[in-house]
């Protein structure tokens, strides 16, 4: 007899000045879809120890620090006006880029993707940002295939992209649709009622 596949764990990197939906969106849809944990084991991870600080003052507490997190299926790197500095991290990048190597997915929302572009994983793919971020992600991956616009998600097979802020929720749907069939993401959207039009 088959065991079932052990859940996915999936990384939600956070720092400060991150914008809330762009975590918390794609938190809550892999949080339905989880199975009460048997699909999804979620969870945040900082650069470092303590509070992390939101737009707005939204005082979070990661669950973990790259330093002592669990190995990560799935890493989401969300934006905000803090990843124009944290994708100036080196530690950051370092430690997104050495897991990628061995994560299933990787994900960015919104200007996340100027994260990983420092993390030298965008080479050759097709990539997409907040609308407002698009020139400024195109001088951080020159070597980018396609910038697209107008789509809520560009799909690259292991790197996934979305554009900005409530497209992280699009993206993660569509992730939970790849990973585990196309009715537990529309059954997932209908619980959160959320209007969701697969691309």
């Amino acid at each position: 007899m088959d065991q079932a596949r052990p859940a996915r764990k999936v990384a939600i990197v956070v720092f400060n000045q991150i914008e809330a939906l762009d975590f918390a969106g794609p938190y809550e849809v892999f949080l339905t879809s989880s199975g009460g944990g048997q699909d999804f084991q979620i969870f945040t991870v900082a650069p470092h120890e303590g509070p992390v600080v939101a737009l707005g003052g939204l005082s979070l507490n990661p669950a973990y620090t790259i330093y002592n997190c669990p190995t990560p299926d799935l890493i989401i790197v969300p934006g905000g006006p803090g990843a124009r500095t944290e994708k100036n991290n080196s530690t950051l990048t370092e430690w997104i880029a050495s897991t990628a190597a061995t994560a299933e997915l990787v994900l960015s929302v919104c200007t996340g993707a100027l994260i990983i572009a420092k993390a030298d994983l965008l080479e050759g793919l097709n990539i997409t940002t907040h609308h407002r971020a698009i020139e400024e992600l195109k001088a951080a991956a020159p070597a980018s295939s396609v910038i697209v616009e107008n789509k809520r998600y560009v799909d690259n097979g292991k790197i996934i992209l979305s554009a900005g802020v409530s497209a992280g929720i699009d993206m993660s749907l569509y992730v939970v649709g790849r990973l585990l069939g196309a009715e537990r993401a529309l059954r997932t959207a209908s619980l959160m009622e959320y209007d969701y039009n697969p691309e």
